[in-house]
């Protein structure tokens, strides 16, 4: 006969892994307004090959998300950020 799944041994369930749920450091810090001036203020939130990083992994809530989006496009606009970095900029240059 067909065995049921509560008579199989089942193995020792561990816990789920529940991340801790990250804060937006803008709201927490108050901020009215994303200044695009402030070069050392965005650059956390750009990874190392020139992308802006998402919310899931910033913690950012979505209204300053895309203040920090629209900041960190002018910032490179001004050539106050880089669109790329610079070892990346030299292999495409030199081939």
């Amino acid at each position: 006969m067909a065995q049921t799944r509560d008579s199989k041994t089942r193995r020792p369930s561990r816990g789920k892994y529940i991340p801790k749920r990250k804060i937006c450091s803008f709201c927490r810090d108050k901020v009215e307004h994303i200044d695009y001036k402030d070069a050392a203020k965005l650059r956390p939130y750009i990874t190392d090959r020139g992308k802006i990083s998402p919310r899931r992994k910033t913690g950012t809530c979505a209204r300053h998300q895309r203040a920090l989006t629209n900041a960190i496009k002018r910032a490179r606009h001004l050539a106050l950020l880089p669109f790329v970095t610079s070892h990346i900029q030299q292999s495409v240059t030199t081939g």
